[in-house]
């Protein structure tokens, strides 16, 4: 069921899937416990790249044919799952380990596949789709969910899905957010991070057809139980897109396959990798093109334009920060205050939307500081106890700063909470984190990080030397650092690609 012959791995490099899963993640959110996770838990909003990336990573490894990697694969899903549970805004609990909503999950990511195929007029055999079908069965066994939760036969899938469909699904707000929302605010990979013309100019086009595409290729009779509207022309367009997609099964071996295509987007300028060089002569010329591009026709700032709920706090504050995420331009007086700010370190608007505010929903609270846990464990990979040492601290971070910033007593910190009382940010919890933070980066525990430690924590920004151009890394040095930029006092060219990059 696992390993390169596999179906999965058929439909993993396939350009067709890019379309699939975001229908399928339409699907996924339209179940209420999933959306109210995704709400209260997820970064999907403010760094929808980072969970694109991690989310094909863990499939790779559980559909892979490493079985020892598979197994500490799903011991760290579940880890993450059961850390995810709580009530909805009408009262109703949510549990990321419920075995039918992790079901439903595997269930849309298979239809979806099937899916895809039939619209891009090349629909799957019965003896595939059989295949395809026992490997996601598979997989939901291999996170040790029992037999039951997806029916064993696909005529009992079908009429299981149907009903799940007709019975269960609503119009969240994360799926309200996904399609109308989130494709207009995207922010850029961080391959073209930096590129603000360029990429609002092709969101803008881009933004407005995915979401239809996505709505037209969603079950009927899920768009009329949740009201989607129908757009003329739609379910032409979503088809034409399917099948330009699947022509591209004609290009050369390798040109497209999912891993190199996100290793890619998700390149960091500067980095040591040998593509780095020439992507960034070629940022270079394309700024030059965007400065030209600006001159001719000057893009409107895009502020106040963000969700009331999810979405408006981090926009808001991201235009009082400058505009970044708006795509303005401060006036010639905020410039220049923003360079003196900027001499200074960054500002606490700055600081509490790029760094605190991971989930995009303007406050921070517990899983904004779960989601920052969540990272560094994926990025330093760790196990067990080391990954519940660093929630741990992170949790005592979050005690004290709810005991310390939380003026009104409503269990999460607004921006001026934050604001108003910066100082408080580095406290003894803070200083716990960064000494856990060290003790599971130093590997071989002879208390300096070195340039291969180095490499583990920072993959996506590491500088071919370790910090300050020093050998090894001490753990008094590394605990300055960290806080000095975790109480936003200064900006980090190891740091801000870490937390802040899409």
């Amino acid at each position: 069921m696992f390993g390169p012959d596999a179906q999965f791995h058929r439909f993993f490099n396939d350009p067709r899937w890019a379309l699939a899963v975001i229908r399928a993640t339409v699907l996924e959110a339209a179940h209420p416990q999933v959306g109210a996770a995704l709400i209260d838990n997820s970064t999907f909003v403010a760094h929808p790249w980072r969970r694109l990336r991690n989310t094909l990573v863990s499939l790779q490894r559980m559909f892979g044919a490493d079985d020892h990697t598979r197994q500490r694969e799903a011991a760290r899903l579940n880890r993450l799952h059961a850390r995810l549970s709580g009530t909805d805004a009408q009262s109703r609990a949510y549990d990321a380990m419920d075995p039918s909503v992790r079901a439903w999950v595997v269930a849309t990511l298979f239809e979806s596949s099937v899916t895809m195929c039939r619209l891009s007029g090349q629909p799957l055999d019965q003896a595939t789709m059989v295949r395809l079908y026992a490997e996601f069965r598979a997989y939901l066994a291999a996170l040790g969910d029992r037999a039951g939760h997806l029916p064993p036969t696909l005529p009992e899938f079908w009429r299981y899905y149907d009903r799940v469909i007709e019975e269960e699904l609503e119009n969240t707000d994360a799926v309200r957010v996904i399609l109308y929302k989130l494709f207009d605010h995207l922010p850029a990979p961080p391959l073209l991070d930096g590129l603000p013309t360029v990429w609002a100019a092709g969101r803008t086009v881009a933004g407005p057809v995915l979401g239809a595409i996505t709505v037209a290729s969603l079950p009927e009779a899920f768009r009329r139980r949740a009201g989607l509207p129908e757009t003329p022309g739609a379910q032409t367009l979503m088809q034409s897109a399917y099948l330009a997609a699947g022509l591209a099964r004609f290009l050369p071996e390798g040109w497209l396959r999912t891993e190199s295509v996100t290793d890619l987007l998700y390149l960091t300028p500067g980095s040591d990798d040998p593509r780095a060089a020439t992507l960034d002569a070629l940022r270079g010329q394309v700024k030059r093109a965007g400065a030209l591009f600006r001159l001719v026709a000057p893009l409107p700032a895009q502020r106040g334009h963000g969700h009331d709920d999810v979405w408006g706090g981090a926009e808001r504050a991201a235009a009082d920060a400058g505009g970044t995420r708006g795509g303005g331009h401060a006036p010639a007086g905020d410039r220049g205050a923003a360079r003196e700010q900027d001499a200074r370190g960054r500002s606490a608007a700055e600081f509490f939307t790029a760094v605190l505010d991971q989930t995009g929903d303007g406050y921070l609270d517990w899983p904004d500081l779960a989601a920052m846990a969540r990272e560094l464990s994926y990025r330093l990979d760790l196990d067990e106890p080391e990954e519940t040492r660093l929630y741990n601290a992170f949790a005592a971070w979050w005690k004290e700063l709810q005991s310390d910033l939380d003026a009104n007593g409503d269990g999460r910190i607004s921006a001026e909470e934050y604001a108003a009382a910066v100082p408080s940010l580095a406290g003894p919890a803070l200083i716990r984190v960064a000494e856990v933070l060290f003790d599971v980066t130093d590997a071989d525990g002879n208390q300096y990080i070195d340039a291969d430690e180095y490499r583990a924590l920072f993959r996506t920004g590491f500088r071919r030397t370790v910090a300050g151009g020093e050998a090894r890394y001490s753990r008094a040095a590394f605990v300055k650092d960290f806080l000095s930029f975790m109480s936003g006092r200064a900006h980090s060219t190891a740091y801000d690609p870490l937390f802040t990059q899409a």
